[in-house]
């Protein structure tokens, strides 16, 4: 958030390693860019470039037409090039994270990272450019001629006072906007929790004394920003290490330190905290005493915002004040002040209206705009995500949670808004309702779902059993599982099997995993007599019950779940599905009045996610099962986030040509109809007039479905396995899957090909389905 901060006795990045927001190991991270393609990042072409033709349009002799344009009228080249959706992050890496000056090289997996938040939360391309030089006339000059090829120039990573002359320059030189997020990103959010913290505690914003520790990039643009928001000049103090910034002072200055000097006698921290009504700190761990606290205003406000640890966490604060509202830079406390809350979705309406700056109207209407958000009804799977309680707006809930999907409806319009109304906008929106509503679908909400269920299985943890417990791949998705906070999960394998793995992949087996080994634990008698009662009438007899306990892993996991012993269990590494599938079902029956079926989640980068049912357990279903999956389909996909349409799938379209084959399909969907059900649905139909809502309205007007399908209910099993395993190899798509579905216990099974961050998903869906409804 703002330049490097070293903490005194340590090396650069021993502080990172220290904070306790850490729940992935350095062996996990280094796998994950190193594994498949290095890095996070490649290029996607955005036209078919398969035949000669497509080459003559796309290169020569057709390009020569858009270039001819564009030099009659640069404004042509938003409309016939990437530029109005793309932007370049730039650094030389001399501010780091925390790490400190690391080098432009060094900074890529940073810059990378931040080309894929743009990505992921406001579907803005980018490319990260690192500048090997420290050299402010070498940095501006290399920057300012790139304004032809992007929309925007995102600045990361750039230590003070250089960073504020590199953007000032750039944005005289340049007509796109240049933003520095470790300054502006900062500010915005944290301005974004003030309105709400004065809100709550009956302030007026333009009367509030604000104390800021640090004088850095973020803690300067904060100040600019806050009195730009209407808090008086006189009313904000800075502090740095030399103590309060005063007119006069002289020592450890420069010319944007003393733009913020403040005629005060105050010459102390401790000193401009007394009677203060609110802080922001952007400086060390421990700059924060429980006396200044306590010295503070009533209701104080507290912006702990030091990375990685705060400069007083909450708990220490609301010791001495529990009337305080604190927010910190951490997500393991209420109140993330996150930069991933701002400069996606500013950039996002600033290249939407094309706009040629992004000016202080456009900083103030974001940081309202977030502001409000957190003041509305939170969604359901927004609020399940909370650190252990609801999200309500209140002193623990003052700034919006970084994986609400309401974000990109609502903040880059209050930004394009603002961009017009002060003119800088050279395209302006007509119809702003419309343009939130396109926005609301641009992105696919599985990603987003995805993260609400974690989030929220982080904060209610459950007991997972793997029941491969020996298996590398299983082993390290467990220590992944037991990292990322999830919950407990428990081995089963022999301990010395299990330990041996470990130390072959050199790391030391981490507290807060269990190993069971099926043959010598203390619950198999118990089991096993359970077992059998359950079984006697089907051929079983109590030996061949210890038997299974003993030897068959995924009975014994089985029957901890059952037993209520684990929450959930995960398995299927090293057996097929099917095989896999008949050892769970020895302890665990299908849910009543319900039907077991398998549903994979497709994931296309461009089309977004497709469910597809049944993948897993019916061969041939009849029409009475198709319209049972068809109904639990359509339900998963809602609480993904999906409003379902559902397009039951054969090799004929209403009844072209005709077989015997799709009739159970033609009944399912009559079946349907009986039961009025609340979604869409319709069929039978081939799988392009499902997915083409054009090729529909040409040809099957009368079809149902008001847009491309997104569950897909296959005629049988065949279909469903073709489909499912020929898409990731033929397409860019990933699957998640198949799910089960229809157990009366929370059991999930993986493909035998499945990876570790496989697994890991897998296991993160089974112990969410293992939460109280």
């Amino acid at each position: 958030m703002d330049d490097a901060r070293k903490e005194p006795g340590k090396e650069p990045g021993e502080a990172l390693a220290d904070t306790r927001t850490a729940r992935i190991t350095e062996q996990e991270a280094l796998a994950m860019h190193a594994e498949g393609r290095p890095g996070k990042l490649e290029i996607r072409l955005t036209k078919p470039l398969t035949t000669a033709r497509d080459l003559s349009l796309a290169y020569s002799p057709g390009v020569a037409f858009p270039c001819l344009h564009i030099h009659k009228d640069p404004s042509l080249a938003y409309d016939y090039t990437s530029k109005g959706n793309f932007v370049a992050v730039i650094s030389n890496g001399t501010a780091v994270l925390g790490l400190g000056n690391l080098g432009a090289l060094a900074s890529k997996p940073v810059m990378e990272g931040k080309v894929a938040l743009f990505k992921r939360f406001a579907d803005v391309d980018g490319i990260d450019l690192c500048l090997d030089t420290e050299d402010v006339d070498a940095f501006v000059n290399c920057v300012r001629y790139l304004g032809p090829s992007f929309g925007g120039i995102n600045l990361e990573d750039i230590k003070a006072p250089e960073c504020f002359v590199i953007e000032q320059r750039l944005r005289e030189l340049m007509d796109i906007p240049v933003f520095h997020d470790d300054q502006h990103g900062t500010a915005i959010v944290a301005a974004a929790g003030l309105i709400n913290a004065c809100h709550l505690t009956g302030r007026d914003l333009k009367s509030v004394k604000l104390v800021i520790n640090g004088a850095g990039a973020a803690a300067v643009a904060c100040a600019e920003l806050v009195k730009a928001m209407g808090i008086h000049p006189q009313h904000v103090i800075l502090a740095d290490t030399k103590g309060v910034i005063y007119r006069g002072r002289t020592e450890g200055m420069n010319q944007w330190k003393s733009a913020h000097a403040a005629d005060t006698p105050c010459r102390t921290l401790a000193q401009a905290m007394e009677g203060a009504d609110c802080f922001m700190g952007l400086s060390v761990k421990g700059a924060v005493t429980p006396e200044m606290v306590r010295s503070m205003a009533a209701h104080p406000i507290i912006f702990a915002m030091a990375n990685p640890d705060p400069e007083i966490t909450p708990d220490e604060a609301r010791a001495v004040r529990p009337d305080c509202i604190i927010a910190t830079g951490r997500s393991d406390y209420p109140n993330q002040v996150n930069n991933v809350l701002g400069f996606p979705f500013i950039f996002r309406g600033a290249l939407d209206v094309r706009a040629s700056t992004i000016n202080d109207p456009m900083k103030v209407a974001a940081a309202n705009a977030l502001a409000l958000l957190a003041r509305e009804h939170v969604p359901e799977e927004v609020s399940g995500a909370g650190a252990g309680r609801g999200l309500r707006f209140g002193p623990d809930y003052i700034i919006p949670n970084a994986f609400d999907p309401r974000l990109i409806s609502r903040i880059p319009p209050a930004v394009a808004k603002a961009a017009m109304d002060s003119g800088v906008a050279r395209k302006p929106i007509i119809d702003l309702h419309r343009y939130a509503r396109d926005l609301a679908g641009r992105l696919d909400s599985t990603a987003q779902a995805m993260e609400a269920i974690a989030e929220r299985v982080q904060s209610n943890p459950r007991r997972v059993v793997f029941a491969e417990g020996e298996e590398e791949r299983v082993i390290r998705a467990a220590i992944a599982f037991r990292n990322a906070g999830y919950g407990t999960p428990v081995l089963v394998g022999r301990e010395d099997r299990v330990n041996a793995t470990v130390a072959g992949l050199g790391i030391a087996m981490p507290d807060g995993i269990e190993i069971h080994n099926a043959r010598l634990s203390d619950r198999n008698r118990a089991y096993a007599d359970w077992l059998y009662a359950r079984k006697q009438r089907e051929g079983f007899l109590l030996r061949d019950c210890q038997r299974l306990v003993n030897l068959d892993r995924n009975v014994f996991a089985a029957c901890m779940v059952a037993a209520g012993d684990a929450d959930a269990m995960v398995t299927g590494a090293t057996r097929s599905y099917a095989q896999t599938l008949e050892g769970v079902l020895t302890a665990i029956d299908p849910a009543p009045d319900t039907v077991l079926f398998g549903l994979t989640l497709m994931l296309a980068r461009r089309s977004g996610t497709v469910l597809v049912a049944d993948t897993a357990i019916h061969e041939r279903p009849d029409a009475a099962t198709l319209a049972e999956i068809a109904t639990r389909a359509a339900a998963a996909a809602r609480r993904l986030g999906h409003e379902p349409r559902v397009a039951f799938l054969a090799f004929s379209t209403f009844g072209d040509p005709k077989g015997s084959i799709p009739g159970n399909v033609r009944d399912a969907v009559k079946l349907l109809d009986q039961r009025q059900v609340d979604f869409e649905y319709d069929g039978e139909m081939a799988a392009d007039v499902a997915l083409d809502p054009g090729l529909r309205a040409a040809l099957y007007p009368f079809c149902r479905l008001t847009g491309p399908a997104n569950v897909l209910v296959m005629p049988g099993l065949h279909a469903a396995h073709i489909l499912t395993k020929a898409a990731p190899r033929l397409t860019s798509a990933q699957t998640i899957g198949p799910l089960l579905m229809g157990l009366s216990a929370p059991v999930q099974i993986v493909g035998m090909e499945a990876g570790v961050n496989q697994i890991l998903d897998i296991a993160c869906l089974a112990a969410h389905a293992a939460l109280p409804k």
